[in-house]
């Protein structure tokens, strides 16, 4: 039986007409495409990552009304400067996704660089609560009021070990369980959720599957890899009304992978 093709319809609703979101890391990859996504379904969308070309670039295939801001995402001066900008752009915020995250060391952890370590958690692990913290505290935002959702992106190896991806699953794995303490101590007015991709065609996980895509995508019981649209449709859902009794959830994009027994 043919499998399913990858998501590339039209969006069946326009489920966030009068909404705001933000979206970190949202240059390229599943980053962006979260924001065409919601951009598509009517929200005003406010889109950062580090570099301004690459972002001016994806702030282009919007259109309406979006907004773009470089800067570093564990930069306490950026993150205000962002925040500023949803309150003068849109006058409150209705969705935060954060999406921004790194991944510079390959290997096993006996020889992982510490340095290197800190940082994977400083921008994966303590800027997603760092954002969360500052929509929260941001005066002219109504984060609470607006009954406002966090959608934070983790990764299946925060449950799966993967091979040479240690650090990084570790620190998925904390945002996964940053994901469900977060939804139990800000509701009921906020619901916070996250999904956990395995291999998604990125350039970001190009080195998983490059020259080999094939071979990989046969460990999939849906015969394929992901793509970023797959993502973006899982986290509009999350955001949306329709998914107005959940929270607390890390919903796993896969393809049937985990169910083969692992990752590696």
């Amino acid at each position: 039986m043919a499998q399913d093709a990858p998501h590339t319809s039209t969006p069946p609703a326009r489920r966030f007409i009068g909404k705001a979101a933000l979206i970190t890391g949202a240059s390229r990859g599943i980053g962006l495409a979260i924001a065409q996504r919601l951009a598509a379904e009517g929200a005003s969308v406010l889109i950062t990552a580090r570099h301004k070309e690459a972002l001016d670039e994806a702030l282009a295939t919007l259109g309406g009304n979006a907004v773009a801001i470089a800067g570093h995402t564990d930069d306490p001066e950026h993150r205000a400067q962002v925040l500023a900008a949803v309150d003068h752009h849109f006058g409150g915020l209705d969705v935060l996704v954060n999406n921004a995250g790194i991944n510079p060391v390959y290997g096993p952890l006996e020889t992982v660089d510490l340095d290197a370590a800190r940082k994977i958690f400083e921008v994966n692990v303590l800027g997603t609560l760092a954002w969360t913290q500052a929509v929260l505290a941001h005066p002219g935002l109504g984060f609470r009021e607006r009954r406002a959702n966090v959608v934070n992106v983790s990764s299946i190896s925060g449950d799966l070990p993967a091979p040479g991806l240690g650090l990084y699953g570790i620190s998925k794995a904390a945002v996964s369980h940053l994901t469900r303490t977060l939804s139990v101590e800000l509701a009921p007015q906020i619901r916070v959720n996250a999904v956990a991709p395995a291999v998604v065609k990125t350039r970001f996980a190009s080195a998983l599957y490059e020259g080999r895509e094939r071979e990989v995508a046969a460990a999939y019981p849906l015969g394929r890899l992901g793509e970023p649209d797959d993502v973006a449709s899982a986290v509009a859902y999350l955001a949306s009304a329709d998914a107005s009794w959940v929270t607390g959830q890390v919903l796993t994009l896969d393809g049937g992978l985990r169910n083969t027994g692992g990752l590696g």
